[in-house]
């Protein structure tokens, strides 16, 4: 059986390296990560056609859809209503300020819904999460990643003691 795929889909170029810190987390955690670039307001017959590919994708496996687009964020309300996989919101911060325009990503429609996740790597855990609840390994591998989260914290804790 194909890994689990945290498809990761990109409005422009420029969104490539908040996109890759998401893949590298996503197969930190035993999933395929692949990303694709297309554009819901230059290229929404392209955009389409690579939706319908995670989509068919799906059948053969688990597979969670993370949007990567800045300014309005169109991608992300465009994606969810035509694929029935989860899709993750995770807007990069703007070329020229360090914040990102979370009404575009919350302020959607009836019957748009995706789930928003502004930092990379939470989005990628969020994709794991919801690939371990059909996946084991997933589940385990998120666990772990709670379990040293956790001895990190501890482990800092003891040394200020000293």
């Amino acid at each position: 059986m194909a890994l689990p795929l945290v498809a990761i889909l990109c409005g422009s170029p420029a969104d490539g390296a908040h996109a890759e810190q998401i893949a590298d987390a996503a197969r930190g955690f035993g999933c395929e990560a692949v990303i694709r670039i297309a554009s819901a307001h230059r290229t929404p017959e392209h955009a389409l056609a690579v939706l319908q590919s995670f989509e068919a994708a799906a059948a053969e496996r688990p597979v969670v859809v993370v949007t990567v687009a800045g300014r309005s964020n169109a991608l992300s309300g465009f994606a969810d209503p035509q694929i029935s996989v989860p899709v993750i919101a995770c807007p990069p911060p703007s070329d020229t300020h360090a914040t990102v325009d979370v009404w575009s990503s919350l302020r959607m429609p009836a019957g748009v819904a995706p789930v928003v996740v502004l930092e990379p790597v939470n989005a990628a855990i969020a994709a794991a999460k919801m690939i371990g609840l059909v996946d084991p390994a997933v589940r385990d591998a998120v666990r772990a990643y709670q379990s040293k989260a956790r001895q990190r914290v501890l482990d800092g804790d003891a040394a200020a003691q000293l």
